[in-house]
């Protein structure tokens, strides 16, 4: 038997998949330091977004943890591949969809602090973005109480320079504000 069948079979024992044990050997190959990553816990996607980083020679402690998925760490991995400030995201609160919002704001050099909210899911983070990308003020809308669709029909009103204080409350559903809005903007 020689050192190669030797250490998959040790790593078998030990628990780990033919996939994770994949991940070890292309990390032992381009003399990566495989300890941050050889633990039976991480599943496989989650050791290659490690093993990607670890290529790059980014801070990969950033997103070594079990409580990020595989998804998170990609988007931690992006922001630190850009020189972005994760810290701003890198927070197991977020998940993927969400800290790809983030991200993306952070790239785009916009105010991001006004959706830093786990409360927010990604469709109303993308809402807030948009708005932001738009100089509007998102202020009025970016509340938890308003569903992404109530966001968006606010949204529209505003880049119309409508008067959406009509129809700014989150007890009027979102189909009931786009006939408002439509209807503002058809007297406009």
């Amino acid at each position: 038997m020689d050192l190669k069948e030797s250490l998959e079979k040790d790593l078998t024992n030990l628990g780990f998949s033919w996939f994770q044990i994949k991940q070890i050997k292309i990390g032992l190959e381009k003399g990566l330091n495989v300890s941050i990553y050889a633990k039976s816990e991480f599943n496989t996607d989650q050791m290659e977004q490690i093993r990607f980083g670890l290529e790059q020679n980014l801070d990969v402690s950033w997103y070594t943890k079990l409580e990020f998925d595989e998804y998170q760490m990609y988007e931690i991995r992006l922001g630190l591949e850009k020189k972005l400030d994760v810290s701003v995201y890198a927070k197991p609160e977020f998940n993927a969809d969400q800290m790809y919002e983030i991200r993306v704001g952070i790239e785009k050099c916009l105010d991001v602090s006004i959706y830093l909210n786990s409360e927010f899911d990604y469709y109303q983070m993308e809402e807030i973005r948009s708005g932001l990308e738009k100089n509007l003020n998102v202020s009025l809308y970016a509340r938890v109480e308003f569903d992404s669709n109530q966001m968006h029909e606010i949204r529209l009103g505003l880049q119309k320079v409508l008067d959406v204080s009509f129809y700014l409350n989150p007890s009027i559903d979102y189909e009931e504000m786009r006939r408002i809005r439509l209807e503002m903007e058809g007297s406009k």
